[in-house]
């Protein structure tokens, strides 16, 4: 009987097995480096690029902060321009007021009717003089209620008075400028401020 030793063959056959082995999780393991490495760099892409986003959403931010900033300033500056402009148009409106006043009170002034003292507060005049006799008062009060500028006369007080060894009744009195006329026949952008009064 023949008597065959096998053992080197099967000794062989586990050494091939574990070489393909070590082969397999070797190139699993290079497999495996090569994913996580893609996957690293596909990861580390997008961070990069959204760092660049961002980058550049701070600098356009930082561009439209210094906007704002100079839109800020811009209507500091027009808003500051407005107010002088209303202050002016304010101050012009007054002056001519005070013409219209006075031309409007010296027409309205019966004979024998003298003004001591004249005072505005917005609207409200006080007016303060002498009168010849009280019925030259009411003829006074009944011409306000006609003028177009001035209206609402309320007569305060009257009083006897001697001024000049003269008799004569001193008398206070309130009334009021008709503003809605005055704002409607206010001066207007392009007129020249030296000129005064200003026709209807």
């Amino acid at each position: 009987m023949i008597r065959i030793n096998l053992l080197p063959h099967r000794e062989e056959k586990r050494k091939a097995r574990r070489q393909q082995f070590f082969a397999l999780l070797g190139l699993v393991t290079v497999l495996a480096s090569l994913i996580v490495f893609l996957i690293y760099s596909i990861i580390g892409g997008y961070i990069a690029a959204q760092e660049a986003r961002n980058d550049f959403l701070k600098k356009e931010i930082a561009v439209l902060d210094k906007q704002i900033d100079q839109i800020k300033k811009l209507k500091e500056q027009s808003d500051a321009l407005m107010e002088r402009k209303r202050i002016i148009e304010s101050l012009q409106r007054d002056r001519a007021e005070a013409v219209r006043l006075l031309s409007e009170l010296a027409k309205q002034m019966p004979e024998g009717v003298y003004v001591r003292s004249l005072k505005q507060e917005g609207q409200k005049i006080f007016l303060n003089g002498f009168a010849q006799s009280s019925a030259r008062v009411s003829t006074l009060m009944r011409n306000i209620e006609a003028s177009p500028w001035l209206e609402k006369p309320v007569l305060v007080e009257i009083k006897a008075a001697a001024v000049d060894k003269r008799r004569l009744n001193e008398f206070s009195l309130n009334l009021s400028l008709k503003r809605a006329v005055i704002e409607s026949a206010a001066i207007p952008k392009s007129a020249n401020p030296a000129t005064k009064g200003g026709g209807k």
